[in-house]
C-alpha cells in the first residue's frame, strides 16, 4: 500500500465515515480533525485559531486586521502581511504535505487534493449524495428536524465550496476537479467503501509505488 487518498465531500454524504473505513481496511491513518491539532503544533498557532478558520472562507476584514497586529514567530515580511486566514491555510497546507510524505493515508477535506497535486501516488475522490439520504443522516446524527437539517447542509456546503474555490485553482464538487466522484446514496456507505477499495487496488497495480513529481 503506497497510495495517498484525499476525500472531498458534501455534508451528510458520509464522506468522513467512508474515509475512516477505507483507512481501516488498508491499515493506514485517516486524517481529518487530527490535522488541526498537528497544524497548530507545527505552526505555533493556537489550536482554537486553527479550528475557527477550518474549511471556512476568509473572515471579516476587521477581524483579520486585528489579528494581524500580533506576531506568530514568522519573520518573513510577506508572510506577516497576509491575512490571518491565509496563514492558517498555509499552516494546514504544510501539515498535509508532511503527512503525505510520511506514508500512505486518507486525508478528508481541507483542499488536500490541491495541496498534493504534485504527488503521483495520490488519488482524489469526491463523495456526494442524494438530498433525501443526506437529510436523514444529518437528522439522525444531530437530532434535528428536517428543515434544520436541510439548512445545516446548505450552510456547511457553502462554506466548503467557498473555502475550496478561494484557495485552490479548481471548483469544489465539479467532476473535472477530482479523479472520481461517487454518489454514496447509490451503494450506501459499505458499498461505496468496497468500490473505493477496488479503485485504489487497481490504481496501485497500474502505478509505480512511491513515485512523486
Amino acid at each position: 500500500m503506497n497510495t495517498i487518498i484525499t476525500i472531498g465531500r458534501q455534508f451528510g454524504s458520509g464522506g468522513r465515515e467512508i474515509g475512516e473505513k477505507v483507512a481501516e481496511y488498508f491499515g493506514i491513518k485517516c486524517l481529518d480533525k487530527e490535522l488541526l491539532t498537528r497544524a497548530a503544533k507545527e505552526s505555533g498557532f493556537c489550536e482554537e485559531m486553527i479550528k475557527s478558520h477550518d474549511e471556512r472562507p476568509t473572515n471579516s476584514f476587521l477581524y483579520n486586521l486585528v489579528m494581524d497586529t500580533y506576531s506568530f514567530g514568522y519573520n518573513a515580511s510577506s508572510f506577516m502581511d497576509m491575512p490571518i486566514s491565509h496563514k492558517v491555510f498555509l499552516a494546514q497546507f504544510d501539515t498535509i504535505k508532511k503527512a503525505a510524505e510520511e506514508g500512505p493515508c486518507v486525508i478528508v477535506g481541507r483542499c488536500a487534493d490541491y495541496a498534493l497535486h504534485d504527488f503521483k501516488n495520490c488519488i482524489n475522490l469526491f463523495i456526494y449524495g442524494d438530498e433525501e439520504t443526506k437529510v436523514k443522516r444529518i437528522m439522525g446524527k444531530y437530532s434535528l428536524t428536517e428543515d434544520k437539517a436541510k439548512d445545516m447542509i446548505v450552510k456547511k456546503d457553502k462554506q466548503r465550496q467557498s473555502y475550496y474555490n478561494y484557495y485552490s485553482s479548481k471548483k469544489w464538487g465539479r467532476a473535472d476537479s477530482y479523479d472520481f466522484c461517487l454518489n454514496s446514496s447509490v451503494l450506501g456507505v459499505e458499498g461505496t467503501v468496497k468500490l473505493i477499495i477496488q479503485i485504489i487496488e487497481d490504481f496501485e497495480n497500474q502505478n509505480n509505488p512511491g513515485a512523486k513529481a
